[in-house]
Order: C-alpha cells, then sequence, then structure tokens
C-alpha cells in the first residue's frame, strides 16, 4: 500500500514537473507580427536594440516582450485656442501618425506605451494655438488649408525628435464663441439681402431698358410708316377731311360754287 501512494505521488510530481516544463517552454518564447516592433526589458531595464517581427526567445519571471504598433495609426483630440481677433476656437484635429520603429526602445524608456496621450496630445494643443493665432476667426475658415498646412509642418517638426513620424493631418472641424457665431449668421443674411436687392435692381434696370428699348422700336415704326405713306402718296390733297365736329367738308376745288353778287 505504501508503495503504490509513493509511486503515485512520483506521477503527480512528474506531472508537475512536466507543466512547469511545458510553462517554461511556451513562455519563454513571443511572437511579434509584421508591422510591430518589441523592446524586451530584463527586470524592469529596456533593452536598446528593438525586436523585428519574428519568434523571439525570453526569461521566463525575468524577461517581458513590449509590443509597439508600428503601422500608421489614428490619433484624434479636441483643441483650443484663441484666434488673432482674439475669438475663443475649439478645433477638432486628427493626424495619422507612426513609431520610428528603431526608436521604440528609447519611446518605451522615456514615454511609455502610452506615448500618445503624453506627448502628442501636449505638443498638438501647443503647435494649435500658436496656428490659429496667426489668422483671424473668419480667415481660418477661408484660408483652412493653410492653417491645416502650418499645424503639420510644426506638429512633424516637432514629434520627429521624439521618434513619431506624422504623415497628415486634418482638421475636421472649428467651433467659435457664441457671439462670433451669431455674428456670422448675421453677417450671412446681411450678404442674401444685399444679393436680393442686387437682383432686384438689376432686374429694374433691365426692365428700363427694355421699355426705352421698345418705345425706340415704337418711334422707328411710327417714322417707317410715314416714310411709306410719303413715297405711295401721289401728291394730291385729300377731297374730304373732317373737321372738329366730325362733319366732312369738301376740298374739291371744282364743286366749289362762288357766290354771287
Amino acid at each position: 500500500m505504501r508503495k503504490e501512494n509513493e509511486e503515485h505521488k512520483q506521477y503527480i510530481l512528474l506531472g508537475i514537473l512536466v507543466l512547469v516544463v511545458i510553462t517554461f517552454l511556451f513562455g519563454s518564447f513571443r511572437v511579434i507580427d509584421a508591422g510591430e516592433n518589441g523592446v524586451r526589458v530584463t527586470l524592469g531595464k529596456a533593452s536598446l536594440s528593438p525586436l523585428n517581427p519574428g519568434i523571439h526567445f525570453k526569461f521566463p519571471l525575468i524577461q517581458t516582450i513590449v509590443k509597439f504598433e508600428t503601422r500608421t495609426q489614428k490619433y484624434e483630440a479636441e483643441l483650443s485656442a484663441s484666434s488673432r481677433d482674439l475669438q475663443e476656437v475649439s478645433t477638432k484635429v486628427a493626424i495619422n501618425y507612426k513609431v520610428d520603429p528603431s526608436r521604440t526602445p528609447e519611446i518605451y524608456k522615456t514615454l511609455g506605451t502610452e506615448y500618445a496621450n503624453r506627448i502628442i496630445y501636449p505638443i498638438e494643443q501647443e503647435v494649435n494655438k500658436a496656428s490659429t493665432a496667426q489668422f483671424t476667426a473668419e480667415e481660418l475658415v477661408t484660408k483652412r488649408e493653410s492653417v491645416r498646412e502650418m499645424m503639420r509642418s510644426n506638429l512633424k517638426e516637432k514629434l520627429l525628435p521624439r521618434g513619431i513620424i506624422v504623415e497628415e493631418i486634418s482638421i475636421i472641424n472649428f467651433e467659435f464663441g457664441e457671439e462670433f457665431t451669431k455674428a456670422i449668421e448675421q453677417k450671412q443674411v446681411a450678404e442674401q439681402q444685399a444679393l436680393t436687392a442686387e437682383n432686384k435692381f438689376k432686374e429694374m434696370e433691365w426692365t428700363s431698358k427694355s421699355m426705352k428699348l421698345q418705345s425706340e422700336v415704337l418711334e422707328i415704326k411710327k417714322l417707317d410708316i410715314q416714310q411709306q405713306w410719303i413715297t405711295k402718296w401721289d401728291g394730291k390733297l385729300p377731297i374730304f377731311m373732317t373737321n372738329g365736329d366730325g362733319m366732312l367738308i369738301n376740298f374739291n376745288p371744282k364743286e366749289l360754287v362762288t357766290p354771287t353778287t
């Protein structure tokens, strides 16, 4: 009976040992996929050599491998600033960026894996304030492309030394203060009213010209009729004409009677 118990304990110990070995073996490897990069950390200290995609060995309980996304990523933020004419502006910005694979150990060491919130957002806010202050509120709308290009250039310049490559930036939306929004609406209404008045004036001007042209045409037709009448006249005066009372008066000299004395 004792022998059977000892054999049973040996099987249990063997099973535990096999489980530990399997766990050790499987825990000793980490797969880094394409589009990713890795940083080997040994007892809290990051290696200076980045790990490329593939299978990598690590000592369980001593080492860990931290993955970094190296494909293009999108980061959106809502930023606030003041325009050159001191209007409050809320700007929603989206940037496309990627991490420099060769700089991942440095990024992990200085910023950790939350680098987007720790470095991208503050620099975005700084760049947004500096760029927005160069334009009036109205220019932010009419010169949107110039604003975007200025922000992209400044953001790229400031993030590149941190190992973050800015590919593109998009201004999703501008929102202004209530007073400025009302002023814009009033301006749009005034412009629409001015356009309506201008169109009405042009219509009246066109009508006036049209009536003048019609009068000139009638005058020309009248002269043309007179010319035709003169051309067709045989030089003889009419025999009968009416007086103011509607009575016919005979102008035929042959029928005139000489009064007797």
